[in-house]
């Protein structure tokens, strides 16, 4: 769900009016996208800035986020769930004290995500017992007793939801937060800066529609055609929120890597300045032309190869 943007902007041929084709590769996450990246295995990448990334970035691997992707705001797309049968033991963050609480990955945004949940009932990491678990295992463990509390992510907030599995417990302890971020080889920003003005136009064209109450059901449609999950489902989990600008938000990034830092999970003592490996430009340029174009009824766009 969260990566409707790039959805959006292949199936209203955004992509298509650059002349650029996309090929959607799944891969497992983390830093691997960057990696991968780096490697020349793909010119664009969409992924969290988990600890990964920032120990790949201290490691020399080559880089450069030039959007963000998704940010949350409640209710929230990752909020903290329970079982559905615990409603009356557990009703506020702060009954997790001594219980064991899941994300899906250490060194993840989830891991953050529930640091900031826990410090809005005045709690840490060292008052619950930490455990990592797959978001699709998520209702299982809750529902057989192994799991108190979980993040877990949309569409399977919903889904589980639907059949009678799991309770939201707070969904409210982030705000407008962005840790997912668009990276860019430096083969394509370097040897072929026009591909990647037009890969950001398309872009940021789609993060444009998908503003204030967009999820309307030809986008859910849109979504399941790429992810499988019913557009009745989509309709009605929390959306996703994207910035229509694609400003990098420097702050969110620098706090994640101190976080991170803190949690002694980087392979490095010295913060990194996120600037080396962040291009803020590009997309600031791409949406003025945008606003440019807007005002003077111009969206023609010139003819790129990818």
């Amino acid at each position: 769900m969260i990566y409707a943007p790039l959805f959006v902007a292949i199936e209203r041929g955004y992509f298509a009016d650059e002349n650029i084709t996309i090929e959607p590769t799944p891969i497992q996450g983390g830093s691997d996208s960057v990696v991968q990246l780096a490697a020349g295995n793909f010119d664009v990448a969409i992924g969290g800035a988990g600890a990964g990334l920032f120990n790949a970035a201290a490691q020399g691997v080559e880089f450069t986020i030039v959007a963000p992707m998704h940010s949350e705001r409640p209710p929230l797309t990752s909020p903290l769930v329970i079982s559905a049968n615990r409603t009356d033991e557990i009703q506020r963050i702060a009954d997790l004290r001594g219980k064991r609480v899941a994300i899906n990955a250490t060194g993840a945004a989830t891991e953050y995500w529930l640091g900031q949940a826990l410090e809005q009932a005045g709690l840490t990491f060292d008052d619950i017992e930490l455990q990592t678990v797959a978001f699709p295992n998520v209702s299982a463990a809750l529902e057989s007793g192994t799991l108190d509390a979980s993040i877990l992510g949309e569409p399977l907030v919903t889904i589980a939801e639907d059949q009678g599995l799991v309770a939201v417990l707070a969904e409210d302890f982030i705000e407008g937060f962005f840790a997912t971020y668009v990276y860019m080889s430096e083969p394509l920003l370097e040897g072929r800066p026009e591909v990647a003005r037009g890969f950001l136009r398309a872009y940021l064209r789609a993060c444009r529609d998908l503003q204030g109450d967009y999820m309307t059901p030809e986008i859910a449609k849109i979504v399941e055609t790429y992810t499988q999950v019913p557009a009745d489902v989509t309709l009605r989990a929390s959306p996703a929120q994207y910035d229509p600008n694609g400003t990098v938000p420097l702050d969110n990034l620098t706090t994640l890597q101190a976080y991170f830092l803190e949690r002694g999970q980087l392979e490095y003592a010295a913060l990194l300045d996120v600037t080396a490996f962040t291009n803020t430009e590009l997309a600031a340029e791409v949406a003025r032309e945008l606003d440019s174009e807007i005002s003077n009824g111009d969206t023609s766009s010139d003819d790129y190869d990818y």
